[in-house]
């Protein structure tokens, strides 16, 4: 079969090249195109688009790029007309996946939506597109099942959460010794920073976080390179500052290191399930965050907190997110007692994501239904 995938951001690009494995593994004939990244690319994709051209982030950002939005919809159209696949994969990117997905519809293609649009989170409203133009819908949240099934009488598919194979495969992984490889100094624990994947909200955050290194002198501060930013973009930022910056290994960093400072989103979950204590740091533009507070109805923006609903770990938004709150919050994580107590929350939160498998579980559901 022919299979068009879209994924719009680095997560969407690792957890569509697992769901690619795995369509493989089914159909050995399957021909695939997709938007996405290299990891997709690399499991056998041929890429139309890479998402580091169209990640936006806020709102204003993407009133601020709507004209190449709309002219990426045009040319995502043509491509499905063109290439005629069996099933449309829609993974998260709901801006532009759910436009997609209304006209794909119209055409009557088998439109597929893995992971969710985050409807309970703002713009409810938006159950009547999904209800109208998905067939298939996944949900990798536990508490999204109850969500839309009770709430708005939608069935729903949840097989657990991607994340667990992802990780899985790491830890199954040879494994180099991790401060040799990079140089990095034995005798020092690692406070690793998750600045995020796009170069606008690094830029945002990225100068606070770097505020705090001298305050822990007993440690070594090392960034996670995002894959598709280049290492003079982290350099140009990081003005003399004694950390190190490295590329690709974000799991390797978080399996070594003693807490972490993350941006808010799949970051907050990744560190939880290496049960590292965390910090949420977390900056936008004056204007997107206004929208924000007035359209986004939920309680917390970490992934944890949200699926534990309860403040697991600490949440820095906007003014809160000072120097001295960070150095304050990352003192409190660091300790041994606070520590284990985290770890427990982890535990249960694990639980609740589910079991490992669930690419394998998705690309079933998908290629012989």
């Amino acid at each position: 079969m022919r299979y068009y995938i879209i994924a719009g951001e680095a997560s969407g690009d690792l957890h569509g090249s697992n769901l690619i494995k795995e369509i493989y593994k089914l159909d050995s004939n399957a021909k695939i195109k997709a938007w996405g990244g290299d990891k997709m690319q690399n499991a056998g994709a041929k890429i139309v688009k890479h998402y580091k051209e169209l990640s936006f982030m806020g709102f204003y950002e993407v009133l601020k790029n709507l004209n190449a939005i709309l002219k990426n919809i045009e040319f995502c159209k043509k491509d499905i007309l063109n290439f005629k696949p069996d099933k449309i994969i829609f993974i998260d990117y709901p801006g532009f996946n759910m436009r997609i997905a209304k006209w794909a519809k119209k055409n009557k293609f088998n439109t597929n939506y893995y992971i969710a649009p985050q409807i309970w989170a703002w713009n409810e409203k938006r159950i009547n597109n999904i209800k109208d133009n998905i067939d298939n819908l996944y949900v990798i949240l536990p508490f999204e099942k109850k969500y839309f099934e009770q709430k708005h009488n939608f069935a729903v598919k949840f097989l657990g959460h991607p994340l667990l194979d992802s990780i899985e495969q790491y830890k199954k992984s040879k494994k180099e010794d991790f401060f040799i490889k990079h140089k990095l100094s034995n005798k020092k624990e690692i406070i690793s920073i998750l600045p995020g994947s796009r170069k606008q909200e690094i830029k945002k955050i990225l100068g606070t976080m770097l505020k705090v290194i001298d305050h822990f002198p007993n440690y070594q501060f090392v960034i996670a390179g995002a894959p598709n930013i280049n290492l003079n973009f982290y350099q140009n930022l990081i003005r003399n500052k004694n950390v190190s910056i490295i590329k690709n290994e974000t799991y390797s960093l978080l399996s070594n290191s003693r807490a972490s400072l993350v941006t808010s989103g799949t970051a907050t979950l990744e560190a939880s399930i290496f049960r590292i204590p965390q910090v949420v740091c977390y900056k936008t533009s004056f204007i997107s965050y206004f929208l924000a507070k007035i359209f986004v109805k939920i309680k917390f923006i970490s992934l944890v907190n949200l699926i534990m609903d309860e403040e697991v770990i600490k949440e820095l938004i906007q003014s809160k997110c000072s120097k001295q709150n960070i150095i304050k919050e990352l003192k409190k994580v660091l300790d041994l007692e606070k520590r284990h107590n985290l770890i427990s929350k982890y535990d249960k939160l694990i639980s609740l994501l589910g079991s490992s498998g669930s690419s394998e579980r998705v690309a079933k559901d998908i290629v012989l239904n």
